[in-house]
């Protein structure tokens, strides 16, 4: 039997849709896409508010971010390079900078966000930040609490209530966006993830995917210690107190950055804590405005002639009588040398 090539119709050519350039490239699942900007039809101008989580080949980066018709809009952004300020200058990209960027980008947004509320009969603006300051320190817990009168449950410390018990102000609700990620259990995507929500966002998740879960012949358990120790780099601690013992010069390839910066097995948990405190006090990013606002304000009134720039100044080339000159000097100089070693 003859092979006989399936030659696919002009019908079949006509019909064929290209897909999406990012779907071509593997950078955006659609699917997932489609339904998580996916707003409610009889709400007007709600959109839904994502928690998006990258990794780059050296830093975490953060964002809150929801999608209008034209193009996504970034309410708020932390990047793990920004830790240095905090007092964390190496391991950028680990679990605990996830944990530590996500508490930022969560403190930086519930500051920028601003409610009015009812204190002793007057309208008073504040802050989501002061109303829903999260967990205070890292605990590994998860905590939640539902409003009884909607039965909504709420994935945030301690909800703003009024004298009734009601709940008085919302917590800011958004969803985790992890792109096309692999969610294995452990991955640092969830521990920007748990830093957001000790940060006082309220997004939904569960501790399935969470270090020290377990789920062993039908027996569940969670250890929230495990998770703590995880986020505190009391694990990596370990790790380098260990290696030290066994292989220094191993040690000091792994660990040149730490050693550099003064950060060692004894410190590192309390540098990472530390860092965390810092965050809190502090969570503004450096600039007030963006870095293209920065550099038009540095050329503000400056006009765009190219007479008002200075002029670059170029070494004048040398005329051929000019080289000459220097090819004799040069030959001068150094048959004076030479008579001068013969003498």
């Amino acid at each position: 039997m003859t092979f006989v090539k399936v030659q696919k119709t002009k019908a079949y050519y006509k019909r064929f849709q290209t897909k999406y350039k990012r779907r071509r490239l593997g950078k955006t699942d659609y699917y997932a896409r489609k339904r998580m900007v996916k707003q409610a039809k009889n709400k007007y101008n709600t959109p839904r508010y994502r928690f998006v989580v990258r990794f780059t080949n050296k830093y975490v980066i953060c964002q809150v971010v929801y999608s209008l018709k034209d193009s996504d809009r970034v309410m708020c952004a932390a990047y793990s390079s920004e830790l240095p300020r905090y007092g964390l200058p190496v391991g950028l990209k680990n679990y605990s900078a996830a944990y530590a960027t996500g508490l930022l980008c969560a403190r930086r947004l519930l500051e920028k966000l601003s409610v009015k509320i009812e204190v002793d009969g007057d309208e008073k603006s504040v802050t989501l930040a002061s109303l829903y300051s999260g967990a205070e320190e890292c605990t590994g817990e998860i905590d939640t609490d539902v409003d009884e009168e909607t039965k909504r449950k709420y994935f945030v410390t301690g909800l703003d209530r009024d004298e009734d018990g009601d709940v008085r102000v919302r917590p800011f609700r958004c969803f985790l966006d992890v792109g096309i990620q692999r969610t294995t259990k452990g991955c640092r995507i969830f521990g920007a993830l748990k830093g957001a929500v000790d940060g006082g966002l309220d997004i939904p998740h569960n501790e399935k995917l969470f270090p020290g879960y377990t789920n062993e012949d039908g027996q569940i358990a969670y250890d929230a210690e495990d998770h703590k120790m995880k986020i505190e780099g009391s694990l990596l601690s370990e790790y380098m107190e260990e290696l030290k013992g066994e292989d220094e010069e191993r040690y000091n390839e792994l660990f040149s950055q730490y050693i550099k910066n003064e950060i060692d097995e004894d410190n590192l948990v309390e540098t990472i804590v530390a860092c965390h405190g810092k965050i809190r006090e502090s969570p503004a990013q450096k600039h007030s405005t963006s870095a293209k606002a920065r550099s038009a304000a540095g050329h503000a009134g400056r006009s765009k002639s190219l007479t008002d720039f200075p002029k670059q100044k170029n070494t004048p080339k040398f005329t051929y009588d000019e080289r000459k000159a220097r090819v004799a000097a040069k030959k001068a100089e150094i048959a004076a040398w030479v008579a001068s070693q013969e003498e």
